[in-house]
């Protein structure tokens, strides 16, 4: 009896995290397709599910009290509010315990059948095994669009970057433990991996469309994405405002030459009028603005860190207690 204890003690654990935002349709389902998977394919490991939920506003806190309540494999917390798609999904990754921690939304986007794959390659020796879509289901224009986007920015960045890559995968305990170690008030999990993390393996797979509910991802949101990988990883926003403010003045210079040589020598037959003149301020206003802007997103990524403030503040946590580890 003592040698199965033992043997019981010794067992691996993965740790399944699953950020929520107003996902009662799913909040449910997706842990009973957790757990089971988790059953049936990995019937060899211990497992915990860790809900982090970003301040839902409709009753999702309340299903995910009663699975708390009828599982004590599951945990939760809660935040005192929404504090964006970043953090809070970090913020529940450095709070798991298991020996590796496998990411996942709760939609139904990320397939839930890419467990025991990433649990697969894991015991070959990886600590890092990320799922890469190839295709989606979803809005094909917004799968395209972000496929311009990791083009471009793979371009721009002196930092890989992986393309179609949303965070959904598996990170050994090792990789878990540098995320704590950082310290980042904003942090990037997509650009933190291509830069911090050791070898991984990437598996891929055809995102399948949400399951129930409406997406949270809009314009601004992926805007933001996007300002934060472009304001982390690269500098080209800075250099090429040099540049094309350079290039501009000289330009501008030039027609101003030009158009002083050509009233000195036509005096009286020369006549610009103001049309010149207004259409190079508005596009050289326009031309400001625009770099002015981006060097506001630099300064504001900046600001944040400087500020140093926690990556989330808690409001509740359940089945913590559980803990013997």
């Amino acid at each position: 009896m003592g040698k199965e204890r033992n043997k019981m003690s010794e067992k691996k654990t993965i740790s399944v995290m699953i950020p929520c935002y107003n996902e009662e349709q799913n909040a449910r389902p997706i842990y009973e397709a957790v757990r089971d998977e988790l059953i049936k394919s990995c019937p060899d490991y211990d497992y915990e599910i860790l809900f982090i939920d970003n301040k839902s506003k409709d009753g999702t806190r309340a299903i995910i009290r009663q699975i708390c309540a009828e599982d004590k494999h599951v945990k939760a917390i809660f935040n005192v509010k929404n504090f964006g798609q970043f953090n809070s999904p970090y913020y529940g990754m450095i709070h798991t315990t298991g020996d590796c921690t496998i990411t996942m939304c709760a939609d139904f986007q990320d397939p839930v059948e890419m467990i025991p794959k990433f649990v697969a390659e894991w015991e070959k020796g990886y600590k890092i095994v990320i799922g890469r879509k190839t295709q989606s289901k979803e809005n094909g224009f917004m799968y395209w669009l972000r496929g311009c986007y990791y083009k471009t920015i793979k371009k721009m960045s002196s930092c890989e970057q992986i393309e179609q890559f949303t965070g959904f995968g598996l990170y050994d305990k090792s990789f878990i433990q540098t995320l704590r170690e950082l310290k980042d008030p904003t942090p990037f999990i997509r650009g933190i991996v291509a830069e911090l993390g050791p070898e991984r393996k990437e598996i891929e797979y055809t995102q399948p469309q949400r399951r129930a509910g409406k997406t949270h991802n809009n314009w601004y949101s992926l805007y933001d994405a996007a300002m934060l990988s472009f304001t982390s990883y690269t500098k080209v926003g800075m250099r090429l405002a040099t540049f094309v403010g350079f290039i501009f003045a000289g330009i501008s210079f030039l027609f101003g030459l030009f158009y002083l040589i050509a009233k000195l020598l036509f005096w009286y037959n020369f006549t610009a009028g103001y049309a010149p003149m207004m259409i190079a301020i508005f596009f050289m206003g326009g031309i400001q603005l625009a770099f002015l802007g981006f060097l506001g997103e630099y300064v504001m990524a900046m600001n944040t860190r400087i500020m140093n403030r926690p990556l989330v503040v808690e409001e509740e946590r359940l089945n913590f207690q559980q803990e013997s580890k």
